[in-house]
């Protein structure tokens, strides 16, 4: 990307993820849905900003060298302690998570006007830092493209009823939104994935993506177009990070004009990608070229 390109800012958590398996021992890695967007943005060459919380501690300088490792420029309030989630995978390298994190992000004065702004995960609906997070979104998006993914954490999302209206405040202020279909079902129970896409582009995005795990995923649009990509076929190391990465594709894809069918194409294959190793370990400009070359 050029000098000129639009700038991506992200906001949210940044996680250190205990990754712990059977018979292995525990592997900590750098995460957090947002700063994985962050991080995937900037592996595909895009200026990439993340104004987050973290400690100074052994797991808050282990996550700060790897976004900065990669060209994200960090902004960083500091906390007493870097939040963490133990990280179960089963034998299909599905992930469970177990949190010890607080998120209370004070509003702030951005000295950068970014062309897009990504907000997320718990830093989007847990309070106190919310408020701030949804008032910096307010304040940019009638100049910035916003996007969202509700990355639904059941274990911190509290009352059902309360989550959703949360969720939805925030799927109003966007114009790009990602969910997985497990969020979908998490937050309307027994409601058709696509149905309620197509309900959330009633309040106001441009696009609703939704990932279906082995399935692939499909996008549909406020002006009526859908399109679907099916999933790559991998062996799976374990699926952490493997939203964050399609969402990063997909932002880096569409900011690059790329038309919607392409935008899904490159997500899926950003994501098969990162599943196919350990970790929230997105793919580089390059290996994703050659992912899709195949």
């Amino acid at each position: 990307m050029t000098s000129t390109s639009p700038k991506f800012l992200v906001i949210g958590e940044c996680v250190a993820d205990v990754v712990r398996a059977d018979g292995e021992p525990d592997r900590v890695h750098p995460g957090g849905s947002p700063a994985n967007v962050a991080f995937g943005l900037a592996r595909l060459g895009r200026a990439a900003s993340l104004l987050t919380e973290l400690a100074d501690d052994a797991h808050g300088r282990l996550i700060r060298a790897h976004l900065e490792g990669a060209g994200v420029t960090v902004h960083a309030e500091e906390v007493a302690r870097t939040p963490s989630a133990v990280v179960e995978l089963d034998g299909d390298g599905r992930a469970q998570y177990a949190f010890d994190i607080g998120w209370t992000l004070r509003p702030v004065a951005l000295q950068d006007a970014p062309g897009y702004v990504h907000v997320g995960s718990i830093a989007a609906v847990a309070l106190p830092g919310a408020d701030a997070v949804l008032g910096i979104v307010e304040r940019l998006r009638g100049r910035a493209s916003v996007s969202y993914d509700p990355n639904v954490r059941p274990a911190l999302m509290g009352d059902r009823a309360a989550a959703v209206r949360r969720v939805e405040r925030c799927v109003a202020l966007s114009h790009v939104v990602k969910a997985s279909d497990e969020d979908l079902a998490w937050l309307y129970p027994g409601e058709d994935a696509e149905s309620v896409a197509l309900r959330w582009l009633g309040l106001g995005p441009a696009v609703v993506a939704v990932t279906l795990g082995a399935a692939g995923a499909v996008a549909l649009t406020a002006d009526g177009a859908r399109e679907e990509a099916a999933a790559r076929r991998v062996q799976v190391a374990d699926t952490v990070g493997a939203g964050d990465s399609f969402m990063a594709a997909f932002l880096h894809a569409r900011a690059a004009g790329t038309p919607l069918a392409g935008c899904l194409a490159q997500a899926v294959t950003a994501a098969a990608v990162t599943v196919s190793r350990p970790g929230a370990n997105p793919p580089s400009s390059a290996e994703l070229a050659e992912a899709l070359a195949r």
